[in-house]
């Protein structure tokens, strides 16, 4: 049976719904957590240290009339992830979104990469998108049981990098963990697909910060030369990309990587 296009004015509209976004205190997940609120959804946001600034997005997500709640969670460690994801069901009494956001992205040259260095690189990134995932996903189909065709609605995105389909100088490890990302989605949307739950992923391009002009000057001219559409990334462009990807207006797409790098990656190498 066909499944029914949803009417545009309530296509982008998540509420009743509940969205869970690691690594959500500042930068991208930040934007991602407050552009679901916006859109209706009740959101919990997950961080390891930040915890100020994880209430202070939850804070305003509340001065806005929006649910929230802010949970520390490091994604590499299966107990605190089945925690998170318990705390959000307690909270909110379902869970309909997941994006993995939460990752590290520090530089260190091959020869010179610590062991220690290689596996918190993976654990963040790509170890603790599985855990996320299949812990959220088992929530997800368990609030399906009884319904009339036993389907999820369920949405995971997964945000990758354009490093997983190019190469970065001191940067190995996350690119081989972002490659993983985007091969570990296509792999969960099969096996999730039969209970409803599409699994897709975002990969950022060069993305604006306060300071980053300033701290990596050459990095971000590199940038300005290459890129068709003439400026950085901001939070907001990778959130509306997950807002459309978790929407009924996606409900025919899994198993995708979708990039939002202003055309970088199709511009010309020489």
């Amino acid at each position: 049976m066909q499944e029914r296009a949803p009417e545009l004015s309530s296509a982008l509209r998540f509420a009743g719904k509940v969205a869970l976004i690691t690594g959500g205190s500042r930068g991208i997940g930040a934007g991602i957590s407050e552009r679901f609120a916006q859109a209706g959804a009740s959101v919990a946001i997950s961080y390891v240290r930040a915890e100020s600034a994880a209430e202070e997005v939850a804070g305003r997500i509340r001065v806005a009339g929006g649910q929230a709640l802010a949970i520390r969670a490091d994604v590499s460690r299966v107990e605190d992830v089945e925690g998170l994801v318990s705390q959000t069901m307690e909270r909110f009494g379902r869970l309909d979104v997941l994006v993995n956001n939460a990752g590290v992205y520090p530089l260190s040259p091959l020869l010179d990469m610590a062991d220690r260095e290689w596996e918190q690189v993976l654990a963040a990134n790509l170890t603790g998108t599985h855990y996320c995932t299949q812990r959220a996903a088992r929530a997800m189909i368990e609030l399906t049981t009884g319904r009339d065709n036993g389907k999820s609605s369920g949405s995971i995105i997964n945000i990758s990098s354009i490093e997983a389909a190019s190469t970065a100088f001191a940067h190995s490890h996350y690119t081989a963990a972002k490659a993983g990302v985007e091969q570990y989605t296509r792999n969960a949307a099969l096996e999730l697909g039969g209970a409803g739950i599409r699994v897709n992923a975002v990969a950022p391009g060069l993305i604006d910060r306060p300071g980053l002009a300033q701290a990596w000057p050459d990095g971000v001219k590199r940038w300005m030369d290459r890129v068709p559409l003439a400026r950085l990334g901001t939070p907001e462009d990778i959130a509306d990309a997950c807002l459309f990807l978790a929407s009924p207006l996606a409900r025919w797409i899994t198993g995708v990587t979708l990039t939002v790098d202003g055309g970088v990656l199709a511009a010309p190498a020489f």
